[in-house]
């Protein structure tokens, strides 16, 4: 019988998660083996990260996508690392003919690498790089209903054992990050705590009415999220786990002051 993947959401944080001393690095180099555990072995990984992103939708289908550092500014050791898994052309035309039937239409990239959003939590989740990962785009100018109907049109992945991973944050605002780490702020601010506990509540109860419409019920919202594309990969996994969805997480610390590292897997 075909195991089935529940689609999971990732705050990847800062690149130097892959060198820092911290609780959401542990998470990260944990979840890859406690999910093979519970749902055994993906055959291959849909990476929607909050780092590509396109008009409409878009799938790379490179057969070796390349490691991408898409960030400057930080320890050169990061610029040293290569997480070579291969790509699937095969399931990126699935993909797109599983966005097309949804009405979605949708086209593919053969030049799409892995940007960090895919390749550092990766690198850590699946140290080997021995599973196939293919990239999908996320719309920034899209909405939230949006990136559930992407997911929504991805399940039949998750029940044919892919792993549907979003890649994001579910509190993220570098300029405030960054400013806190300059002045070595360590404790969150209220206004991220309040929203990422919003978050988590809403996705334990399935609330898919006031997620859609988190800019205006969300506590903190403008604050936490002044853009909303390290949010939309969330909305691409909640989508693709089925109509009822729940959210269950799975961690939960803050990085740089105010970035949460909250994840969650999600279940009919």
């Amino acid at each position: 019988m075909t195991r089935r993947q529940q689609p999971v959401f990732v705050s990847h944080g800062a690149p130097t998660i892959l060198i820092d001393d911290d609780p959401g690095r542990d998470f990260l180099a944990r979840l890859g083996r406690d999910l093979v555990a519970a749902q055994g072995r993906p055959d291959a990984i849909v990476c929607v990260s909050a780092h590509y992103m396109s008009d409409q939708p878009r799938v790379g289908a490179a057969a070796a996508p390349e490691t991408v550092f898409d960030f400057y500014g930080f320890p050169a050791e990061l610029y040293s690392r290569n997480y070579p898994a291969k790509g699937d052309p095969a399931l990126a035309a699935r993909i797109v003919g599983l966005l097309d039937a949804a009405g979605l239409a949708a086209g593919t990239d053969d030049a799409q690498g892995l940007d960090h959003g895919a390749w550092v939590p990766l690198s850590l989740m699946f140290p080997d790089a021995d599973i196939p990962v293919v990239p999908l785009a996320i719309q920034p100018r899209q909405t939230p209903a949006h990136h559930r109907a992407v997911g929504a049109a991805l399940a039949p992945l998750a029940r044919d054992n892919v792993l549907i991973l979003g890649s994001g944050g579910a509190v993220h605002n570098v300029r405030d990050a960054m400013l806190r780490r300059h002045h070595r702020l360590a404790e969150p601010p209220e206004w991220a705590v309040s929203f990422d506990g919003w978050l988590t509540a809403r996705l334990e109860a399935g609330d898919v009415a006031a997620l859609d419409d988190y800019r205006a019920l969300a506590p903190g919202a403008t604050c936490a999220h002044p853009h909303d594309d390290h949010l939309m990969p969330l909305y691409v996994a909640l989508g693709a786990a089925g109509p009822g969805a729940v959210g269950r997480r799975l961690h939960h610390s803050f990085s740089y002051g105010s970035l949460s590292l909250s994840s969650w897997s999600f279940a009919a």
